[in-house]
């Protein structure tokens, strides 16, 4: 597959273009689109309102190349977990939440990560490269295949509602930092949004930042889905700690940044992602710094529980903690929930299953001996 050209990580634009050098039309591409993304379908010679020329001229130059599922995991509460190798040998992580009323695939954006956050499991492992838009699409195209297969046997995961797709939701929150790949993740975006593909909604789509200011410019004016960000922090000198690269876009600067990706767009919420470390984040002080500080961003707090990290110092805050953080920031006017706890049994963390499978680097010791936790 070396030499032939992988469709999966052309959009719908590409790959009319791709059609254009054939020296067919560009409207082919609505036909591949459907073929490949609704009803699954690899196999040029399947793709039966194509010609038959054509069918044979994409056998022999072209093909459908995508992570492979080596394992899958399945919680006790339903969370699924796919480790899913990528051509080079390297693997990345997939997890289905299913609900009552949605199905979210938390889906990752690069091999490893290189911001080094302190309390991440993929920070261990180091930064190996981006996934190409194939790479990315291509784990929601596993799990959706996977689950319409479940469904159309008897053997899916109910749920209530009026959007029974296997998949609602999209959430770039699992490997890497999706805006330090900006080019090849937006690319992938535009292929689940695209009607003749998933055909997802933007705010069904949410990207997670840890705080990239000019990636978070350039989303804004060019495809501004749901935006998350990854707080975990009130004040500069802990979110130094926590998130080194708070040491290039402060926290003034990260607000200002959420506040101009809301700007003009109604109803447009930012999702502050604050997790929840016991006696580093967790004081009541540090509540009331935390409403101050987004008191004038539209926006609302998610607190999760922390995952136990291997060779990470930090532990999960108590639930009667929790509450108490949660319940101070509703006091003063920030809208708040607590995230759930699910597949703690299964390593849901991300990179916690890639970091037992392919453990290629001594960076956790390492890391592991600079950690120095501030406790409040």
């Amino acid at each position: 597959m070396q030499d032939k050209t992988n469709i999966l990580a052309y959009d719908r634009q590409e790959l009319g273009q791709y059609f254009a050098t054939l020296g067919d039309k560009p409207f082919r591409a609505q036909q591949v689109f459907k073929w490949l993304h609704q009803e699954f379908e690899t196999d040029f010679q399947q793709m039966t309102n194509l010609s038959k020329t054509l069918r044979q001229r994409l056998s022999d130059e072209a093909c459908v190349d995508m992570p492979k599922i080596e394992q899958v995991h399945i919680a006790r509460d339903g969370t699924r977990k796919w480790l899913m190798r990528l051509a080079d040998g390297n693997a990345v992580e997939v997890v289905l939440i299913p609900e009552k009323e949605r199905a979210t695939l938390c889906i990752s954006s690069q091999v490893g990560c290189s911001l080094n956050c302190t309390f991440c499991a993929t920070a261990r492992q180091g930064f190996n490269r981006n996934l190409n838009a194939g790479e990315i699409v291509g784990q929601v195209w596993q799990a959706w295949k996977t689950l319409v297969s479940e469904q159309r046997s008897g053997q899916g995961i109910p749920r209530e509602g009026k959007d029974l797709r296997p998949i609602t939701n999209i959430v770039l929150m699992g490997m890497g930092e999706p805006l330090l790949n900006y080019t090849e993740v937006t690319k992938a975006i535009r292929i689940l949004l695209d009607d003749f593909a998933f055909g997802l909604s933007k705010r069904r789509i949410t990207l997670s930042t840890a705080g990239v200011v000019p990636g978070m410019a350039r989303l804004a004016q060019e495809l501004p889905v749901t935006l998350a960000v990854s707080l975990h922090a009130s004040d500069d000198e802990l979110r130094n700690q926590l998130v080194p690269l708070n040491k290039k876009y402060p926290i003034k600067v990260l607000l200002q940044a959420c506040r101009d990706y809301v700007e003009g767009r109604a109803r447009a919420r930012i999702t502050f992602e604050y997790l929840m470390l016991d006696g580093v984040n967790d004081s009541d002080a540090q509540a009331l710094a935390l409403a101050k500080l987004l008191k004038d961003v539209p926006g609302k707090v998610n607190l999760i529980p922390f995952n136990p990290v291997e060779n990470v110092p930090y532990k999960r805050s108590g639930q009667r903690r929790v509450n108490e953080f949660r319940d101070i920031l509703m006091q003063n006017g920030i809208i708040t929930m607590t995230r759930k706890t699910r597949g703690d049994d299964i390593d849901a963390a991300c990179g916690q299953l890639v970091g037992k499978v392919d453990d290629r680097t001594r960076r956790s010791k390492r890391l592991k001996d600079e950690i120095k936790v501030r406790v409040i």
